[in-house]
């Protein structure tokens, strides 16, 4: 035992002697030593199951038999008769002969599926039956057979390949917070299933496939497409909400073909959403790949400079004003900024009307980070669903539920996959839980997250401002949880106006980038530029063909977050890149390239060639956005709470599978949406 540290413990492993955490199993000792322990049911985030005897060890001293080493901690150790450190051996010939037998138990029903199965060439049964198997059977007789599940359009099953991990059943059950998959049968008979014949309702469900160390649970979209060995890695961010998760993008050729999450301990442990997941075939669909001017009230094909000169012509002497999308890195906003505001315009990104503070990154950040879910011990959720409006950062809450903290809910009563206190509805109730005594939660690690739906109405402000004083009254931290990827950056590099969408809707030419969630008023002629009676000119820069692109006057085709290296600033204020796996589409650019490009143009042309140059402008102004991966301690700077009105809370988004140009691009994307609501619909009761 340590002297500096009693819960550390000495323990030799394979004759190498390490200091260890007492409360360590076997297998996270091993891995302290750099020793790699095969497995296939234990998983650091999931509960021990301890069945699949793949991870085996000797205990020297201990019971003459191997030793499960996830279900053993380094405490339960005994020492040696004259006090020396336990003694584990992981390659003797005991423990070979072990896992040989368990890998030889393993196959005997596992059909010879490799060349067809999408699991081939990253599956963990291929690699430890080669390094820890044997190269013979001495079974004989028919392998036993099992039905396939129908779990739903996303995930494909074989389950006679199915080796009883019971690693979907502990994710499904205990990170995703629904009871739709169990082992039910006894000996042969046992097999993993859905009860009664459920499919999985769950905005995290992809995640099982990530999970499964055989080729039972696969990707039904992605199926037969690649193989591993083909594709590109791309490791780069998310942004379909704005948790900023961190992914890898697989490409062949021009083309995603799937998308993965990488590990990051501090935003999405390493889970993504089922809309990051999946949301790769609207990458391909509706893509704007040429510039387009409208003329006679239709759109025609133009040239890059053609479309350029007039965008510039537009603009000319007019009353000019920039919308920055949700999907806009932050290059792109600062770049835009720069652009309009040079021209006497004003910029705005908070399209959605949210009443965030302009240059108090304590009002629309907050000063939590994600990971300070994990250590809360109450959590205030206000005007905000994160089921839908994050799914892994609701499955954190949900992790620090089940450790022991208290939730509670001002705002829709909802299903979260886990209890919650419910305050109440609407603002009365915010009013009344503001005005009790918080004294008593002095010492207890309290944090408050405030969502979109809370900070869209008119006393947004308000919403915020009092939230802000509960948390001063408790000594609680604030989370802003936004609902645009691109937001944070934007209100970072202060993309905003004193007036907001008010000063918008005064001007006479508008240029939206990639703002497809709001409606700009009509032009009554097609034939003028804009006058007073007219609804703005406008010029729509962006990578699908939606709303926007609908209402545009002028089209410039724009680089989906794939195809473009691009900074990034998540919800708890932390920048992120993500970087190009692919290249836009057609006669498509890079967006600051697009306004390097009209910069020039208008007689404008700002300071740099690349985007390394308009990074280091950025950053000169900005100077914490050069700090990557790093969450910033923000001043605290309280908003004044002001006088509350009358209205209900309601949830930011209605349908989590269509929240942007890219999921309402994508046809699985609008299945899902199309399930879902049918899934919603009350059942009808037989007369």
């Amino acid at each position: 035992m340590s002297d500096a540290n009693p819960d550390l413990r000495k323990i030799i492993i394979d004759g190498r002697e390490v200091e260890v955490s007492g409360a360590m199993t076997l297998i996270q000792a091993c891995e302290e030593a750099g020793i790699e322990i095969p497995r296939f049911c234990y998983h650091e985030r999931l509960s021990i199951a301890g069945n699949c005897r793949m991870c085996l060890v000797e205990v020297v001293g201990g019971p003459p038999k191997p030793a499960a080493s996830c279900a053993m901690q380094v405490k339960d150790l005994r020492p040696g008769p004259e006090g020396q450190p336990p003694v584990v051996k992981t390659n003797s010939p005991m423990v070979k002969k072990a896992r040989e037998g368990v890998m030889e138990f393993l196959l005997i029903n596992h059909p010879l599926d490799c060349p067809i199965c999408d699991q081939g060439g990253e599956c963990d049964l291929q690699d430890q039956a080669m390094a820890y198997g044997v190269d013979f059977s001495r079974y004989r007789e028919a392998k036993r057979a099992s039905d396939h599940l129908d779990l739903g359009p996303l995930v494909e099953t074989h389950m006679t390949r199915c080796i009883s991990c019971t690693r979907c059943v502990r994710f499904t059950t205990e990170v995703a917070g629904i009871s739709q998959m169990g082992q039910t049968g006894r000996g042969e008979d046992s097999e993993i299933t859905s009860y009664l014949g459920e499919t999985l309702d769950s905005n995290m469900q992809g995640n099982i496939i990530d999970l499964c160390p055989v080729g039972a649970l696969v990707s039904k979209p992605y199926a037969f497409t690649a193989r591993p060995w083909e594709l590109t890695k791309t490791e780069s961010i998310d942004v379909m909400d704005a948790l900023g998760a961190n992914i890898r993008v697989d490409t062949k050729g021009r083309e995603v073909m799937r998308l993965l999450p990488r590990n990051h301990d501090g935003v999405n442990e390493e889970w993504i959403s089922d809309k990051t997941r999946f949301v790769w075939d609207g990458l391909r669909r509706q893509r704007l790949d040429t510039p387009y001017i409208r003329e006679n009230g239709k759109l025609r094909k133009a040239g890059w400079d053609e479309a350029l000169k007039a965008v510039a012509a537009a603009m000319a002497g007019k009353k000019v004003a920039g919308l920055v999308g949700d999907l806009a890195s932050t290059e792109a906003a600062f770049s835009l900024k720069q652009l309009i505001e040079g021209q006497g315009g004003v910029v705005e990104c908070r399209v959605d009307n949210a009443k965030l503070p302009r240059k108090n990154r304590s009002g629309y950040v907050g000063n939590a980070a994600i990971e300070d879910i994990d250590s809360a011990e109450m959590i205030l959720l206000i005007g905000t669903n994160p089921a839908i409006e994050s799914p892994v950062l609701n499955a954190r809450i949900r992790k620090a539920w089940l450790n022991g903290a208290k939730v509670a809910v001002v705002g829709e009563a909802i299903d979260l996959s886990y209890d919650y206190t419910h305050i109440g509805t609407d603002r009365d109730a915010l009013a009344q839980l503001a005005e009790m005594d918080h004294s008593d939660n002095e010492g207890v690690a309290g944090l408050m997250i405030v969502g979109m739906g809370a900070l869209t109405e008119a006393d947004g402000s308000a919403v915020l401002g009092t939230a802000m004083q509960m948390a001063e009254a408790g000594s609680s931290k604030v989370l802003v949880l936004h609902t645009a990827a691109g937001r944070v950056g934007a209100m970072d590099v202060d993309a905003t106006n004193a007036d907001g969408m008010k000063a918008i809707e005064a001007a006479d030419v508008i240029y939206n980038m990639g703002a497809d969630e709001i409606d700009i008023a009509p032009r009554s002629s097609i034939e003028v530029v804009a006058h007073e009676k007219d609804g703005p000119f406008v010029i729509y820069q962006g990578s699908h063909g939606d709303r926007g692109a609908h209402r545009a006057d002028i089209i410039l085709p724009g680089a989906a977050y794939t195809e473009e290296n691009a900074l990034f600033v998540n919800t708890e204020g932390r920048p992120q890149l993500a970087m190009r796996a692919s290249f836009a589409p057609g006669e498509a650019k890079e967006n600051w390239a697009i306004l390097r490009a009209l910069s020039a143009e208008m007689g404008a042309k700002q300071n740099w060639d690349s985007l390394a140059g308009l990074r280091q402008a950025m950053v000169a102004e900005h100077p914490h956005l050069a700090d990557i991966d790093v969450v910033a301690q923000n001043d605290w700077k309280a908003v004044k709470a002001g006088k509350l009105g009358k209205a209900t809370f309601k949830t930011a988004v209605t349908d989590f599978y269509l929240t942007n140009p890219i999921a309402r691009a994508s046809e699985l994307m609008a299945e899902l949406s199309g399930n879902a609501k049918k899934r919603a619909k009350a059942p009808i009761a037989a007369e």
